[in-house]
Parts: C-alpha cells; structure tokens; sequence
C-alpha cells in the first residue's frame, strides 16, 4: 500500500474513532457544552451566522475534548489510589506520569485550537474568547490591582498583566471553575511576591482599599437615594 493510501485510512480511522466517542458522550452535556461556547460567540458581535455557528463548534468542540482527556486521567488516577497492592510511593510515580502524558495532550490541543480559531478571528476576538472561557478574570483582576495601587509604574503595570495573560493560558484548559481560578491565584502569589520586594505592603494597601472601596459603594447608595 503507498504511503498517500496509508496516510488516507489512518485519517479515516481517525474521523471515525473520534465520531464514536462522540457518540458515546451524553448529550445533555453536549447541549451544555453548546451553550457555554454560544455565550462567548454572542458577546464577539461577528454578525455572521455562518461564522458563528463555526466559531461556536470550534469552542464547543474545545470544552469536550478538554473534558474527554481530564477525565480519562482523573478515572486512571482514582484507579491507581485504590489498588491497594501498590506502594504510595509507586501510586505517586505513576500519578505523576499520568498527569504529564495528559498535559502533554492538552497543550496539543491547546495550540490546535487556537490555529482553528486563527481560521476564522482576528488577535482581538480570539482574546475574547479566552476571557469568556476564564470569566474575565485577566481584565477584572488587573483593574483591581490598579484600584488598589494607583502609583503603579508602567513597569510594574506591565509585570502584572503579563503575568495574568500567562496565566489565562493555562486557566482556559483547566476542567472546572476551581481549576481556572487556581492558576490565576497561582500567578497572584507570584504577583504578591513581585509587589513586596517592590516596596509595599499588601496587607496595608489591601485593607485601606477595601476601606476606599466600601466608601465608595456608600456614596453611590446616597447619590441614588437624593436622585429619587
């Protein structure tokens, strides 16, 4: 058999592997999963049904095949912890190796699926998508960390957005909320950290925010009040 040929049934297997498994998943989670991806789509405004509903299918797709590796490692883990003829220190090692063959896989995905997004948006919607896919947090979060410290430099500005936008990168492959929020408080630490030997003192500037902020949320309530 030429290779073309070889090539050509290997791919066939492929599309008809992945078409079982999907197949397989239930499809109350499947109209989930269409409908997280349609939120996002929704707020890129693209007024083109064609390229939306790809779009949508595309992020869909994401969500499910993220879920299909994670659970699959998470179901092997829980196997190996309970197989009581292992010694903790075997269970770890392959634990371990689990975790790294599934984040080898993610990583792969991920980078294929940002291509198949770079088929259809421009940077700036992509950038969207991404922060549909992690609430926001990038965006929320910077603009907390400016309220809070308004003599910021550019430089230290520019170190906290950084860090937070490498840190949506791996949040948006994370299966759950809890995931997604560990990586951004994973990056905060390292923020915090940054901050500290900057000079200031978080605990301090944290409570005399919250104070700010709070005097802020009692004026709004006044000003709302001597309107009516």
């Amino acid at each position: 058999m030429s290779k073309r040929k070889i090539i050509g049934v290997l791919t066939m297997l492929l599309v008809f592997f992945n078409s079982i498994a999907q197949q397989n998943l239930d499809p109350v989670y499947i109209n989930v999963t269409n409908e997280r991806a349609a939120k996002i789509v929704a707020k890129l405004e693209l007024a083109n049904p064609a390229k939306e509903k790809s779009v949508t299918d595309i992020i869909a797709q994401q969500f499910r095949d993220l879920s299909q590796i994670q659970d699959s490692r998470d179901a092997e883990i829980k196997k190996i912890k309970e197989d009581v003829a292992l010694a903790k220190e075997t269970q770890n090692e392959k634990v371990e190796k689990l975790k790294a063959t599934a984040d080898k896989d993610i990583e792969k995905l991920h980078k294929a699926y940002l291509k198949k997004l770079g088929t259809q948006l421009t940077e700036d919607k992509i950038t969207a998508v991404k922060d549909g896919m992690t609430y926001g947090v990038v965006e929320i979060t910077y603009a907390g960390y400016q309220d809070m410290l308004p003599a910021l430099t550019k430089e230290q500005k520019e170190y906290i957005y950084t860090n937070l936008v490498e840190a949506r990168e791996f949040a948006m492959d994370g299966g759950t909320s809890k995931e997604k929020h560990a990586w951004f408080g994973k990056y905060k630490g390292r923020i915090n950290n940054y901050l500290s030997k900057q000079g200031y003192d978080l605990n301090k500037e944290s409570a005399d925010w919250h104070k700010r902020v709070e005097e802020r949320e009692k004026n709004k309530v006044k000003d709302t009040t001597s309107k009516s």
